[in-house]
Protein backbone atom coordinates (compact mmCIF):
# COMPACT_ATOMS: atom_id res chain seq x y z
CA UNK A 1 0.00 0.00 0.00
CA UNK A 2 1.09 3.02 -0.90
CA UNK A 3 1.86 5.87 1.90
CA UNK A 4 -0.66 8.11 0.69
CA UNK A 5 -3.33 5.40 1.56
CA UNK A 6 -1.37 4.90 4.84
CA UNK A 7 -2.16 8.41 5.99
CA UNK A 8 -5.45 9.51 7.06
CA UNK A 9 -7.79 10.63 5.10
CA UNK A 10 -9.79 13.67 4.49
CA UNK A 11 -13.60 13.72 4.46
CA UNK A 12 -15.76 16.75 3.45
CA UNK A 13 -19.13 16.74 4.88
CA UNK A 14 -21.92 18.60 3.94
CA UNK A 15 -24.83 18.94 6.14
CA UNK A 16 -27.33 21.28 6.94
CA UNK A 17 -28.31 19.57 10.13
CA UNK A 18 -26.54 20.08 13.17
CA UNK A 19 -26.95 16.97 14.82
CA UNK A 20 -26.25 14.98 11.83
CA UNK A 21 -23.02 17.11 11.44
CA UNK A 22 -21.89 16.00 14.94
CA UNK A 23 -22.87 12.24 14.63
CA UNK A 24 -20.94 11.79 11.27
CA UNK A 25 -17.81 13.95 12.52
CA UNK A 26 -17.65 11.78 15.79
CA UNK A 27 -18.29 8.18 13.91
CA UNK A 28 -15.38 9.37 11.04
CA UNK A 29 -13.21 10.89 14.10
CA UNK A 30 -13.15 7.17 16.06
CA UNK A 31 -12.84 5.76 13.29
CA UNK A 32 -9.19 7.60 12.56
CA UNK A 33 -10.10 10.10 9.53
CA UNK A 34 -9.89 13.54 9.72
CA UNK A 35 -13.49 14.91 9.06
CA UNK A 36 -13.99 18.73 7.43
CA UNK A 37 -17.81 19.75 8.05
CA UNK A 38 -19.30 22.76 6.07
CA UNK A 39 -23.24 23.64 6.24
CA UNK A 40 -24.39 23.51 2.58
CA UNK A 41 -23.46 23.25 -1.18
CA UNK A 42 -21.53 26.31 -1.62
CA UNK A 43 -19.35 25.85 1.39
CA UNK A 44 -18.53 22.29 -0.31
CA UNK A 45 -17.73 23.71 -3.43
CA UNK A 46 -15.43 26.14 -1.43
CA UNK A 47 -13.37 23.58 0.82
CA UNK A 48 -13.23 21.20 -2.14
CA UNK A 49 -11.13 23.99 -4.07
CA UNK A 50 -9.19 25.05 -0.73
CA UNK A 51 -8.28 21.60 0.57
CA UNK A 52 -9.08 19.01 -2.49
CA UNK A 53 -10.25 16.13 0.12
CA UNK A 54 -10.25 12.49 -0.41
CA UNK A 55 -13.74 11.44 -0.36
CA UNK A 56 -16.75 13.85 -0.05
CA UNK A 57 -20.32 13.18 1.36
CA UNK A 58 -22.80 15.81 0.61
CA UNK A 59 -26.75 15.44 1.58
CA UNK A 60 -28.95 16.10 -1.00
CA UNK A 61 -31.29 18.88 0.25
CA UNK A 62 -29.54 22.24 1.56
CA UNK A 63 -30.11 25.69 1.54
CA UNK A 64 -27.88 27.77 -0.53
CA UNK A 65 -26.80 25.38 -3.10
CA UNK A 66 -28.41 21.59 -2.79
CA UNK A 67 -26.13 18.26 -3.11
CA UNK A 68 -26.99 17.47 -6.51
CA UNK A 69 -25.74 20.79 -8.02
CA UNK A 70 -22.56 20.83 -5.75
CA UNK A 71 -21.47 17.42 -6.91
CA UNK A 72 -21.62 18.62 -10.58
CA UNK A 73 -19.97 21.25 -10.11
CA UNK A 74 -17.01 19.40 -7.94
CA UNK A 75 -17.16 17.06 -10.70
CA UNK A 76 -16.09 20.08 -13.71
CA UNK A 77 -13.52 21.28 -11.18
CA UNK A 78 -12.10 17.77 -10.36
CA UNK A 79 -11.63 16.99 -13.92
CA UNK A 80 -10.14 13.47 -14.89
CA UNK A 81 -9.02 13.13 -10.82
CA UNK A 82 -11.24 10.84 -9.51
CA UNK A 83 -13.09 11.84 -6.09
CA UNK A 84 -16.15 9.62 -4.86
CA UNK A 85 -18.89 11.43 -3.96
CA UNK A 86 -21.21 9.75 -1.57
CA UNK A 87 -25.11 11.59 -1.42
CA UNK A 88 -26.72 11.07 1.87
CA UNK A 89 -30.78 11.59 1.68
CA UNK A 90 -33.65 10.24 3.60
CA UNK A 91 -35.41 10.49 -0.24
CA UNK A 92 -36.69 6.60 -1.13
CA UNK A 93 -37.83 7.80 -4.69
CA UNK A 94 -35.87 6.23 -7.98
CA UNK A 95 -36.12 9.21 -10.19
CA UNK A 96 -34.36 11.60 -6.97
CA UNK A 97 -31.88 8.17 -6.39
CA UNK A 98 -30.82 8.14 -11.05
CA UNK A 99 -30.67 11.57 -10.72
CA UNK A 100 -28.19 11.71 -7.68
CA UNK A 101 -25.83 8.91 -9.43
CA UNK A 102 -25.81 11.09 -12.50
CA UNK A 103 -25.12 14.36 -11.15
CA UNK A 104 -21.79 12.77 -10.31
CA UNK A 105 -22.23 10.91 -7.63
CA UNK A 106 -20.94 7.62 -6.99
CA UNK A 107 -23.19 6.08 -4.51
CA UNK A 108 -25.72 7.16 -1.71
CA UNK A 109 -26.43 6.40 1.89
CA UNK A 110 -29.73 6.43 3.34
CA UNK A 111 -30.93 7.89 6.75
CA UNK A 112 -30.80 7.22 9.94
CA UNK A 113 -26.66 6.03 9.55
CA UNK A 114 -25.58 2.53 10.13
CA UNK A 115 -21.53 3.03 11.18
CA UNK A 116 -20.50 -0.26 10.40
CA UNK A 117 -22.15 0.20 6.65
CA UNK A 118 -20.53 3.83 6.49
CA UNK A 119 -17.37 2.59 7.56
CA UNK A 120 -17.19 -0.13 4.97
CA UNK A 121 -18.64 2.27 2.33
CA UNK A 122 -15.31 4.66 3.53
CA UNK A 123 -12.96 1.61 3.17
CA UNK A 124 -14.43 0.71 -0.42
CA UNK A 125 -14.16 3.72 -1.72
CA UNK A 126 -10.37 4.72 -0.49
CA UNK A 127 -9.49 1.15 -2.37
CA UNK A 128 -11.20 2.55 -5.59
CA UNK A 129 -8.90 5.71 -4.96
CA UNK A 130 -5.84 4.09 -4.99
CA UNK A 131 -6.40 2.26 -7.65
CA UNK A 132 -7.72 5.15 -9.66
CA UNK A 133 -4.33 7.00 -8.83
CA UNK A 134 -2.06 3.76 -9.58
CA UNK A 135 -4.18 3.84 -12.48
CA UNK A 136 -3.93 7.27 -13.60
CA UNK A 137 -0.16 7.16 -12.49
CA UNK A 138 0.28 4.41 -14.98
CA UNK A 139 -1.04 6.04 -18.00
CA UNK A 140 1.06 8.86 -17.34
CA UNK A 141 4.50 6.77 -17.56
CA UNK A 142 2.68 5.24 -20.82
CA UNK A 143 2.01 8.67 -22.79
CA UNK A 144 5.40 9.84 -21.88
CA UNK A 145 6.77 6.65 -22.94
CA UNK A 146 4.29 6.51 -26.07
CA UNK A 147 6.08 10.64 -26.73
CA UNK A 148 9.35 9.01 -26.13
CA UNK A 149 8.72 5.85 -28.73
CA UNK A 150 7.34 8.39 -31.16
CA UNK A 151 10.24 10.36 -31.56
CA UNK A 152 12.58 7.99 -31.79
CA UNK A 153 10.79 6.10 -34.61
CA UNK A 154 10.24 10.41 -36.34
CA UNK A 155 14.39 9.52 -36.14
CA UNK A 156 14.73 6.22 -37.24
CA UNK A 157 12.11 6.91 -40.12
CA UNK A 158 14.53 9.55 -41.39
CA UNK A 159 17.55 7.40 -41.33
CA UNK A 160 15.79 4.65 -42.87
CA UNK A 161 14.21 6.58 -45.75
CA UNK A 162 17.38 7.81 -46.26
CA UNK A 163 19.21 4.83 -46.17
CA UNK A 164 16.37 2.26 -47.76
CA UNK A 165 15.70 5.43 -50.45
CA UNK A 166 13.48 4.79 -54.19
CA UNK A 167 16.89 4.14 -56.04
CA UNK A 168 15.61 3.94 -59.44
CA UNK A 169 12.20 3.08 -59.01
CA UNK A 170 11.08 6.06 -60.81
CA UNK A 171 12.08 4.66 -64.67
CA UNK A 172 9.13 3.93 -67.09
CA UNK A 173 9.98 0.28 -67.02
CA UNK A 174 9.53 0.04 -63.26
CA UNK A 175 5.84 -0.06 -61.12
CA UNK A 176 5.73 -0.68 -58.04
CA UNK A 177 3.17 -0.86 -55.42
CA UNK A 178 4.26 -0.89 -51.31
CA UNK A 179 1.32 -0.72 -48.86
CA UNK A 180 2.89 -0.51 -45.17
CA UNK A 181 1.00 -2.80 -42.28
CA UNK A 182 2.09 -0.14 -39.40
CA UNK A 183 4.98 2.86 -39.51
CA UNK A 184 7.53 0.51 -40.89
CA UNK A 185 7.68 -1.36 -43.77
CA UNK A 186 8.52 -5.30 -43.05
CA UNK A 187 8.66 -5.26 -46.83
CA UNK A 188 11.84 -3.44 -48.94
CA UNK A 189 12.46 -2.98 -52.07
CA UNK A 190 15.03 -1.21 -53.67
CA UNK A 191 16.44 -0.68 -57.40
CA UNK A 192 19.56 0.79 -58.84
CA UNK A 193 21.30 0.94 -62.16
CA UNK A 194 24.64 -0.39 -62.44
CA UNK A 195 27.73 0.48 -64.26
CA UNK A 196 26.82 -1.82 -67.23
CA UNK A 197 23.34 -0.11 -67.62
CA UNK A 198 21.42 -3.30 -66.02
CA UNK A 199 18.59 -2.66 -63.59
CA UNK A 200 19.15 -4.75 -60.83
CA UNK A 201 15.69 -4.59 -58.15
CA UNK A 202 15.20 -6.96 -54.96
CA UNK A 203 11.76 -7.28 -52.98
CA UNK A 204 12.60 -8.06 -49.53
CA UNK A 205 9.98 -9.47 -46.90
CA UNK A 206 11.61 -9.54 -43.43
CA UNK A 207 10.03 -11.58 -40.84
CA UNK A 208 7.75 -9.49 -38.30
CA UNK A 209 6.26 -5.90 -39.04
CA UNK A 210 7.71 -2.49 -37.81
CA UNK A 211 10.87 -1.60 -36.22
CA UNK A 212 12.34 -5.09 -35.94
CA UNK A 213 11.78 -5.53 -39.54
CA UNK A 214 12.98 -2.00 -40.62
CA UNK A 215 16.29 -2.66 -38.41
CA UNK A 216 16.80 -5.37 -40.95
CA UNK A 217 16.04 -3.66 -43.93
CA UNK A 218 18.90 -0.83 -43.46
CA UNK A 219 21.94 -2.95 -44.07
CA UNK A 220 20.32 -5.06 -47.19
CA UNK A 221 20.11 -1.39 -48.42
CA UNK A 222 23.02 -0.16 -47.97
CA UNK A 223 24.72 -3.06 -49.05
CA UNK A 224 22.52 -3.45 -52.31
CA UNK A 225 23.40 -0.20 -53.22
CA UNK A 226 26.79 0.11 -52.18
CA UNK A 227 27.37 -3.29 -54.61
CA UNK A 228 25.52 -2.32 -57.23
CA UNK A 229 26.53 0.97 -58.10
CA UNK A 230 30.62 -0.13 -57.79
CA UNK A 231 29.73 -2.73 -60.52
CA UNK A 232 29.55 -6.50 -58.68
CA UNK A 233 27.56 -9.04 -59.83
CA UNK A 234 23.93 -10.15 -58.79
CA UNK A 235 25.62 -13.38 -56.81
CA UNK A 236 28.21 -11.77 -55.26
CA UNK A 237 25.78 -8.58 -54.16
CA UNK A 238 23.20 -11.84 -53.01
CA UNK A 239 25.87 -13.16 -50.88
CA UNK A 240 27.24 -9.80 -49.24
CA UNK A 241 23.37 -8.96 -47.95
CA UNK A 242 23.15 -12.71 -46.81
CA UNK A 243 26.56 -12.65 -44.80
CA UNK A 244 25.87 -9.69 -43.14
CA UNK A 245 21.97 -10.67 -42.59
CA UNK A 246 23.23 -13.83 -40.89
CA UNK A 247 25.58 -11.84 -38.59
CA UNK A 248 23.04 -9.32 -37.10
CA UNK A 249 19.18 -11.20 -37.48
CA UNK A 250 18.80 -13.02 -34.19
CA UNK A 251 17.29 -16.98 -34.70
CA UNK A 252 14.23 -17.06 -36.53
CA UNK A 253 14.64 -13.48 -38.19
CA UNK A 254 15.19 -14.00 -42.01
CA UNK A 255 14.45 -12.23 -45.11
CA UNK A 256 12.34 -13.63 -48.48
CA UNK A 257 13.62 -12.18 -51.00
CA UNK A 258 13.95 -12.03 -55.13
CA UNK A 259 16.02 -10.39 -56.76
CA UNK A 260 16.95 -9.30 -60.52
CA UNK A 261 19.46 -8.07 -62.39
CA UNK A 262 17.46 -6.89 -66.14
CA UNK A 263 19.72 -5.52 -69.13
CA UNK A 264 17.42 -4.35 -71.89
CA UNK A 265 20.52 -3.74 -74.64
CA UNK A 266 21.36 -7.50 -74.03
CA UNK A 267 17.95 -9.16 -73.81
CA UNK A 268 18.51 -10.91 -70.60
CA UNK A 269 17.86 -11.10 -67.13
CA UNK A 270 18.93 -12.88 -64.04
CA UNK A 271 16.95 -13.70 -61.12
CA UNK A 272 17.59 -15.29 -57.65
CA UNK A 273 14.44 -15.87 -55.63
CA UNK A 274 14.60 -16.96 -51.67
CA UNK A 275 11.72 -17.74 -50.19
CA UNK A 276 8.94 -15.45 -51.96
CA UNK A 277 6.00 -16.57 -53.76
CA UNK A 278 6.55 -17.70 -57.33
CA UNK A 279 7.24 -14.81 -59.72
CA UNK A 280 5.68 -14.47 -63.17
CA UNK A 281 7.37 -14.18 -66.65
CA UNK A 282 4.74 -12.81 -69.17
CA UNK A 283 5.93 -13.53 -72.84
CA UNK A 284 4.56 -11.55 -75.42
CA UNK A 285 5.75 -13.87 -78.33
CA UNK A 286 3.97 -16.81 -77.24
CA UNK A 287 1.11 -15.01 -74.98
CA UNK A 288 1.71 -17.19 -71.56
CA UNK A 289 3.69 -17.22 -68.87
CA UNK A 290 7.08 -18.55 -67.32
CA UNK A 291 6.95 -19.74 -63.52
CA UNK A 292 10.14 -18.68 -61.26
CA UNK A 293 9.78 -20.74 -58.48
CA UNK A 294 12.16 -20.18 -55.22
CA UNK A 295 14.85 -22.15 -55.58
CA UNK A 296 16.92 -20.92 -52.25
CA UNK A 297 16.16 -20.69 -48.47
CA UNK A 298 15.61 -17.11 -47.37
CA UNK A 299 18.61 -14.71 -46.48
CA UNK A 300 20.21 -14.67 -43.43
CA UNK A 301 19.78 -18.02 -42.52
CA UNK A 302 22.60 -20.30 -43.79
CA UNK A 303 25.89 -18.90 -43.30
CA UNK A 304 28.84 -17.79 -45.86
CA UNK A 305 29.76 -21.13 -46.73
CA UNK A 306 26.29 -22.70 -47.43
CA UNK A 307 24.75 -19.79 -49.05
CA UNK A 308 23.75 -21.10 -53.11
CA UNK A 309 24.64 -17.48 -54.98
CA UNK A 310 24.01 -18.99 -58.04
CA UNK A 311 21.49 -17.19 -60.17
CA UNK A 312 19.21 -18.01 -63.11
CA UNK A 313 19.76 -16.64 -66.55
CA UNK A 314 16.52 -16.32 -68.94
CA UNK A 315 16.40 -14.43 -72.16
CA UNK A 316 13.62 -11.47 -72.59
CA UNK A 317 12.09 -10.09 -75.63
CA UNK A 318 10.51 -6.81 -76.41
CA UNK A 319 7.16 -6.77 -74.77
CA UNK A 320 8.21 -9.49 -71.95
CA UNK A 321 6.53 -8.36 -68.29
CA UNK A 322 7.69 -9.83 -65.15
CA UNK A 323 6.01 -9.82 -61.81
CA UNK A 324 6.51 -10.40 -58.33
CA UNK A 325 5.21 -9.47 -54.78
CA UNK A 326 5.24 -10.25 -51.16
CA UNK A 327 2.99 -13.07 -49.48
CA UNK A 328 1.27 -9.95 -48.38
CA UNK A 329 -0.79 -10.78 -51.89
CA UNK A 330 -1.69 -14.02 -51.59
CA UNK A 331 -2.63 -14.10 -47.62
CA UNK A 332 -4.42 -10.72 -47.45
CA UNK A 333 -7.87 -11.24 -45.80
CA UNK A 334 -11.56 -10.12 -45.79
CA UNK A 335 -13.76 -9.68 -42.50
CA UNK A 336 -14.56 -13.57 -42.38
CA UNK A 337 -10.26 -13.99 -42.38
CA UNK A 338 -10.52 -15.85 -45.55
CA UNK A 339 -7.57 -15.45 -47.83
CA UNK A 340 -7.07 -13.67 -51.31
CA UNK A 341 -5.57 -17.05 -52.53
CA UNK A 342 -3.11 -18.50 -54.99
CA UNK A 343 -5.83 -19.52 -57.26
CA UNK A 344 -7.79 -16.46 -57.08
CA UNK A 345 -4.24 -14.48 -57.97
CA UNK A 346 -3.44 -17.43 -60.83
CA UNK A 347 -7.52 -16.90 -62.36
CA UNK A 348 -6.80 -12.73 -62.02
CA UNK A 349 -3.22 -13.39 -63.88
CA UNK A 350 -4.66 -15.18 -66.71
CA UNK A 351 -7.50 -13.17 -67.05
CA UNK A 352 -5.76 -9.85 -68.07
CA UNK A 353 -2.58 -12.16 -69.37
CA UNK A 354 -0.79 -9.01 -71.70
CA UNK A 355 -3.16 -6.66 -70.64
CA UNK A 356 -1.75 -3.17 -69.14
CA UNK A 357 -3.79 -2.85 -66.83
CA UNK A 358 -3.00 -6.39 -64.93
CA UNK A 359 -0.97 -4.12 -62.26
CA UNK A 360 -4.00 -2.18 -61.42
CA UNK A 361 -6.36 -5.03 -61.39
CA UNK A 362 -4.19 -6.91 -58.97
CA UNK A 363 -4.61 -3.77 -56.36
CA UNK A 364 -7.94 -3.62 -57.18
CA UNK A 365 -9.06 -6.38 -56.66
CA UNK A 366 -7.14 -7.34 -53.28
CA UNK A 367 -7.81 -4.22 -51.57
CA UNK A 368 -11.71 -4.85 -52.65
CA UNK A 369 -11.25 -8.24 -50.85
CA UNK A 370 -9.60 -6.80 -47.82
CA UNK A 371 -12.32 -4.20 -47.37
CA UNK A 372 -12.45 -2.52 -44.27
CA UNK A 373 -10.73 -5.14 -42.41
CA UNK A 374 -7.19 -4.28 -40.79
CA UNK A 375 -4.40 -5.98 -43.27
CA UNK A 376 -2.29 -9.13 -41.52
CA UNK A 377 0.90 -8.08 -43.40
CA UNK A 378 2.28 -5.70 -45.61
CA UNK A 379 1.60 -5.45 -49.35
CA UNK A 380 3.74 -5.05 -51.81
CA UNK A 381 4.00 -5.70 -56.08
CA UNK A 382 6.27 -4.95 -58.58
CA UNK A 383 5.82 -4.92 -62.03
CA UNK A 384 9.19 -4.85 -64.60
CA UNK A 385 8.33 -4.13 -68.36
CA UNK A 386 10.79 -4.92 -71.31
CA UNK A 387 10.51 -2.23 -73.21
CA UNK A 388 13.39 -0.49 -76.28
CA UNK A 389 14.54 2.11 -73.93
CA UNK A 390 17.44 3.64 -73.16
CA UNK A 391 19.01 3.12 -69.58
CA UNK A 392 21.01 6.00 -68.10
CA UNK A 393 23.69 5.05 -66.08
CA UNK A 394 23.57 6.43 -62.69
CA UNK A 395 26.70 8.92 -62.99
CA UNK A 396 27.75 10.58 -66.42
CA UNK A 397 31.25 9.33 -65.83
CA UNK A 398 30.86 6.16 -63.92
CA UNK A 399 35.01 5.48 -63.58
CA UNK A 400 35.34 8.70 -62.41
CA UNK A 401 32.25 9.84 -60.24
CA UNK A 402 31.79 6.92 -58.41
CA UNK A 403 32.79 7.48 -54.63
CA UNK A 404 34.58 4.74 -52.56
CA UNK A 405 35.23 2.76 -56.05
CA UNK A 406 39.01 1.53 -56.95
CA UNK A 407 39.11 2.36 -60.61
CA UNK A 408 42.26 3.67 -62.03
CA UNK A 409 44.85 2.62 -59.98
CA UNK A 410 49.24 1.13 -59.28
CA UNK A 411 51.15 -0.03 -56.79
CA UNK A 412 54.58 -1.74 -56.50
CA UNK A 413 54.65 -4.99 -54.00
CA UNK A 414 58.30 -6.27 -52.95
CA UNK A 415 58.49 -9.97 -51.09
CA UNK A 416 62.29 -9.69 -49.59
CA UNK A 417 64.53 -12.92 -48.79
CA UNK A 418 62.95 -13.09 -44.58
CA UNK A 419 59.59 -12.83 -46.10
CA UNK A 420 59.67 -15.40 -49.11
CA UNK A 421 60.37 -18.28 -46.58
CA UNK A 422 57.08 -17.98 -44.80
CA UNK A 423 54.78 -15.31 -45.78
CA UNK A 424 52.28 -16.07 -49.33
CA UNK A 425 51.63 -13.05 -50.89
CA UNK A 426 48.96 -14.49 -53.31
CA UNK A 427 45.50 -14.08 -51.27
CA UNK A 428 46.48 -10.49 -50.20
CA UNK A 429 47.59 -9.59 -53.79
CA UNK A 430 43.89 -11.01 -54.47
CA UNK A 431 42.16 -9.18 -51.87
CA UNK A 432 43.12 -5.53 -53.16
CA UNK A 433 42.53 -6.58 -57.28
CA UNK A 434 39.27 -7.60 -55.96
CA UNK A 435 38.36 -4.27 -54.52
CA UNK A 436 37.59 -3.30 -58.68
CA UNK A 437 34.15 -4.60 -58.66
CA UNK A 438 33.96 -6.44 -62.04
CA UNK A 439 37.32 -7.94 -60.97
CA UNK A 440 35.79 -9.49 -57.87
CA UNK A 441 33.68 -12.25 -59.66
CA UNK A 442 36.92 -13.04 -61.65
CA UNK A 443 39.18 -13.41 -58.57
CA UNK A 444 39.77 -17.67 -59.09
CA UNK A 445 41.12 -16.79 -62.64
CA UNK A 446 43.48 -14.16 -61.84
CA UNK A 447 44.44 -15.84 -58.20
CA UNK A 448 45.37 -18.82 -61.32
CA UNK A 449 47.23 -15.81 -62.92
CA UNK A 450 49.02 -14.90 -59.95
CA UNK A 451 50.22 -18.17 -58.71
CA UNK A 452 51.63 -19.52 -62.05
CA UNK A 453 53.54 -16.04 -62.32
CA UNK A 454 54.77 -16.14 -58.43
CA UNK A 455 55.41 -19.71 -58.30
CA UNK A 456 57.83 -19.63 -61.57
CA UNK A 457 59.58 -16.27 -60.21
CA UNK A 458 60.27 -18.15 -56.58
CA UNK A 459 60.86 -21.51 -57.77
CA UNK A 460 62.82 -20.80 -61.00
CA UNK A 461 64.22 -17.29 -60.14
CA UNK A 462 65.12 -16.73 -57.25
CA UNK A 463 65.61 -20.91 -55.72
CA UNK A 464 67.00 -21.83 -59.44
CA UNK A 465 64.96 -24.58 -59.64
CA UNK A 466 64.72 -26.88 -62.79
CA UNK A 467 61.47 -27.85 -63.61
CA UNK A 468 62.73 -31.17 -66.13
CA UNK A 469 63.41 -32.32 -62.35
CA UNK A 470 59.37 -33.45 -62.43
CA UNK A 471 59.79 -35.66 -65.55
CA UNK A 472 59.51 -38.64 -63.03
CA UNK A 473 57.22 -39.14 -60.00
CA UNK A 474 61.15 -39.59 -57.78
CA UNK A 475 62.08 -36.17 -59.43
CA UNK A 476 59.24 -34.87 -58.80
CA UNK A 477 59.40 -35.39 -54.82
CA UNK A 478 62.99 -34.07 -54.92
CA UNK A 479 62.27 -31.35 -56.41
CA UNK A 480 60.20 -30.00 -53.38
CA UNK A 481 62.54 -31.44 -51.10
CA UNK A 482 65.00 -28.80 -53.37
CA UNK A 483 62.35 -25.96 -52.55
CA UNK A 484 61.92 -26.65 -49.35
CA UNK A 485 65.91 -27.04 -48.60
CA UNK A 486 67.09 -23.95 -50.78
CA UNK A 487 63.53 -21.47 -49.10
CA UNK A 488 65.30 -22.42 -45.72
CA UNK A 489 68.70 -21.42 -46.25
CA UNK A 490 67.57 -18.67 -48.68
CA UNK A 491 69.96 -15.41 -47.49
CA UNK A 492 69.22 -12.92 -50.78
CA UNK A 493 66.76 -12.48 -53.46
CA UNK A 494 63.05 -10.87 -53.93
CA UNK A 495 59.87 -11.09 -55.86
CA UNK A 496 58.44 -8.10 -56.90
CA UNK A 497 54.87 -7.27 -58.50
CA UNK A 498 54.09 -4.11 -60.39
CA UNK A 499 49.91 -4.25 -60.93
CA UNK A 500 48.34 -1.31 -63.30
CA UNK A 501 44.35 -1.20 -63.83
CA UNK A 502 42.55 1.39 -66.41
CA UNK A 503 39.38 1.24 -66.41
CA UNK A 504 37.56 1.09 -69.54
CA UNK A 505 33.96 2.44 -70.57
CA UNK A 506 32.56 -1.16 -70.43
CA UNK A 507 35.42 -3.19 -68.48
CA UNK A 508 39.10 -2.24 -67.51
CA UNK A 509 42.54 -3.70 -68.31
CA UNK A 510 44.90 -5.28 -65.46
CA UNK A 511 48.41 -5.27 -66.17
CA UNK A 512 50.68 -8.28 -64.02
CA UNK A 513 54.87 -7.66 -63.95
CA UNK A 514 56.71 -10.08 -61.83
CA UNK A 515 60.12 -9.50 -61.15
CA UNK A 516 62.64 -12.17 -59.36
CA UNK A 517 66.10 -11.98 -58.59
CA UNK A 518 66.83 -14.67 -60.63
CA UNK A 519 69.28 -15.69 -63.78
CA UNK A 520 66.56 -15.51 -66.18
CA UNK A 521 65.93 -17.88 -69.05
CA UNK A 522 65.82 -17.84 -72.85
CA UNK A 523 62.35 -18.65 -73.68
CA UNK A 524 63.21 -20.06 -77.11
CA UNK A 525 66.11 -22.35 -75.87
CA UNK A 526 63.54 -23.57 -72.83
CA UNK A 527 61.30 -24.41 -75.65
CA UNK A 528 63.30 -26.10 -77.76
CA UNK A 529 64.35 -28.51 -74.74
CA UNK A 530 60.73 -29.16 -73.94
CA UNK A 531 59.46 -29.74 -76.95
CA UNK A 532 58.48 -33.39 -76.97
CA UNK A 533 57.83 -33.08 -73.44
CA UNK A 534 56.69 -29.97 -71.90
CA UNK A 535 57.77 -28.93 -68.54
CA UNK A 536 56.37 -27.56 -65.48
CA UNK A 537 57.11 -24.06 -66.77
CA UNK A 538 55.48 -25.15 -70.39
CA UNK A 539 52.72 -25.63 -69.29
CA UNK A 540 52.64 -22.44 -66.94
CA UNK A 541 53.25 -20.27 -69.92
CA UNK A 542 50.42 -21.70 -72.23
CA UNK A 543 48.14 -21.50 -69.47
CA UNK A 544 48.96 -17.67 -69.38
CA UNK A 545 48.83 -17.41 -72.44
CA UNK A 546 45.31 -19.20 -72.94
CA UNK A 547 43.91 -16.74 -70.18
CA UNK A 548 45.69 -13.39 -70.82
CA UNK A 549 45.40 -10.88 -73.77
CA UNK A 550 49.26 -10.77 -73.84
CA UNK A 551 52.50 -12.19 -72.14
CA UNK A 552 55.51 -10.69 -72.76
CA UNK A 553 58.84 -12.54 -71.14
CA UNK A 554 61.34 -8.83 -70.84
CA UNK A 555 65.47 -9.55 -71.00
CA UNK A 556 67.11 -11.55 -69.21
CA UNK A 557 63.75 -13.64 -68.86
CA UNK A 558 63.43 -12.72 -64.72
CA UNK A 559 60.58 -10.23 -66.02
CA UNK A 560 57.32 -11.45 -67.17
CA UNK A 561 54.20 -9.05 -68.15
CA UNK A 562 50.69 -10.29 -68.90
CA UNK A 563 47.72 -8.11 -69.94
CA UNK A 564 44.25 -9.53 -68.79
CA UNK A 565 41.20 -7.71 -70.32
CA UNK A 566 37.67 -7.47 -68.69
CA UNK A 567 34.33 -6.53 -69.87
CA UNK A 568 31.00 -6.16 -67.66
CA UNK A 569 28.92 -9.58 -67.61
CA UNK A 570 31.90 -10.97 -69.34
CA UNK A 571 31.84 -14.62 -69.29
CA UNK A 572 28.32 -14.34 -66.99
CA UNK A 573 25.73 -13.67 -69.77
Amino acid sequence: MSEESESPLNILIAEDSAADRLILESIFARAGYVPTLVENGAQAVESFQASKPDLIFLDVLMPVMGGIEAARKIRALAGDEFIPIVFLTSLSGEESLVECIESGGDDFLPKPYNPVVLQSKVKAFSRMRDMHKTLAHQKSLIELHNQHLIQEQTVAKQVYDKIAHSGCLDLDIIRSYMSPLSVFNGDVLVAEVSPSGSVMILLGDFTGHGLPAAIGSMPLASTFYGMVRKGFSLPDIMKEINTKLHQILPVGFFCCATCIDIHIQKRRMRIWNGGLPESYLYRAKTHSYELLQSKNLPLGVLAEQDFEKSTRRIPLDIGDRFFMWSDGIVEARDRTGSMFGEERLKQLMHRHMGLPVLFDEILREVHGHIGETDKDDDISLVEVCVADVEIGLPEEDVHTHVKSRLVDWSMAFTIASTSLKEFDPLPLLVNIISEVPGLKDRSTTLYTVLSELYANALEHGVLGLESRLKDTPAGFTEFYRLRRQRLSELAEGFVSFDLEHHAAPHGGMLTIRVRDSGKGFEPGKRAEKTKDKPDYFGRGLSLLTSICENLTIHPPGNDIEVNFRWTYDDGHD
